[in-house]
């Protein structure tokens, strides 16, 4: 392994206690956290052209802005209630920014609630110019999801059993490393890049992008395989970047005989994630938990 120029250490250390900072806020105490690549991501210089910003925000939702160096923050339940099922955790933010609590640690702490393990994953924005804007975040994504497999011993994840959830354009990120139709979106490393690269289910809370506007053809990066994982997807229908981004991809899935579950709700917009509201999108979080119980993920496996 390569070592770690010392700017490089600095910056991810500052990176680090942030993510720390997240976990004192919302009452989580953080199994591990460690940066996602062994040195540079792909593409990416030595060191960052802008630093890491942590914006609070006056609306009640703390933002990253130019995320560099992706690191993943692993958050489980007490040991006597893991049930061995993992989700990486991809927020949301147009590929221009992440929403850290909103579409993060607020959900890590949920996850946590069903005995699941969370693994919190701030992975590289804005999108990168002259590349596919998903891209930078597909690679950590995919990074990501190996790497929790080459921990799951350590963290005590049953093989078989990791998931992705993501939001916006974080759901977008995680139907492309679930679907299939593009291969690891970067040179392989290290002994962690030779295990799967794809989550064994997806879960997409209004994921955009997924269709060509206006339209109901999905675009071919989500286009599924016929192996992709099963899925449940939610939408509000007033969604202002459209709710025919979660249905084409639940009847794609549904065409190819993979087991789906779509909730179109009335009313809600975009960006609810899970804070309760008067609208009706605030009952996802339960139907995700049947639909959990349902795929037997909250049976602790033996």
């Amino acid at each position: 392994m390569k070592p770690f120029p010392l700017i490089l250490l600095a910056t991810l250390g500052s990176v680090l206690a942030t993510a720390h900072v997240y976990a004192q806020d919302t009452a989580l105490v953080a199994l591990a956290e460690l940066p996602l690549w062994t040195g540079p991501a792909p593409g990416e210089p030595e060191q960052p052209a802008k630093p890491q910003v942590m914006d609070p925000g006056k609306d009640n939702i703390i933002r990253a802005h130019d995320v560099a160096q992706p690191v993943i923050a692993v958050y489980a339940p007490p040991a006597a209630e893991r049930t061995g099922t993992a989700v990486v955790i991809c927020p949301g933010g147009g590929y221009s920014i992440l929403a850290m609590d909103l579409e993060g640690t607020e959900v890590a702490r949920w996850l946590n609630g069903c005995g699941v393990t969370a693994v919190l994953l701030t992975y590289r924005v804005p999108a990168r110019a002259g590349h596919p804007s998903y891209q930078a975040a597909v690679q950590d994504v995919q990074r990501a999801l190996s790497t929790v497999r080459s921990h799951a011993a350590q963290w005590g994840i049953t093989p078989g059993r990791i998931g992705a959830l993501g939001f916006s354009a974080g759901g977008h990120a995680v139907a492309i490393a679930a679907a299939g139709a593009l291969p690891r979106q970067y040179a392989a490393a290290d002994a962690v890049d030779q295990l799967a690269c794809r989550p064994d289910f997806a879960m997409l809370i209004y994921p955009a992008y997924m269709v060509a506007k206006g339209t109901m053809t999905l675009n071919p990066e989500v286009t599924p395989a016929a192996d992709a994982p099963p899925s449940f997807i939610v939408y509000a229908e007033d969604d202002p970047l459209g709710c025919e981004n979660g249905i084409a991809y639940q009847l794609a899935l549904k065409n190819l005989k993979i087991p789906v579950e779509l909730h179109v709700y009335p009313d809600g917009g975009h960006g609810f994630g899970l804070r309760p509201s008067a609208h009706p999108t605030s009952t996802w979080p339960a139907r995700a938990k049947e639909w959990f119980q349902a795929r037997g993920l909250l049976t602790p496996a033996h």
